[in-house]
């Protein structure tokens, strides 16, 4: 397992915050591990620029809405 960077870390933070501010409430638990599940599994295949984590969580934050409304 990479060890994830403090930096990249407080990227990932950031950007949870971002995608999971539409949500009621902030998002609940599960979609808020969901998002921050697919974060992480990006950050350690060295995708830790902002943009890039916005893209993976932009992503999740999709399939969690067709989940949902599936």
């Amino acid at each position: 397992m990479n060890k994830i960077e403090e930096r990249t870390t407080a990227n990932m933070d950031a950007v949870l915050e971002e995608v999971c501010r539409s949500l009621p409430h902030g998002g609940d638990h599960e979609s808020r591990k969901y998002v921050a599940k697919r974060l992480v599994q990006s950050a350690k295949n060295g995708n830790v620029t902002l943009e890039g984590l916005r893209r993976v969580a932009g992503r999740a934050f999709s399939e969690l809405s067709r989940r949902k409304s599936a």
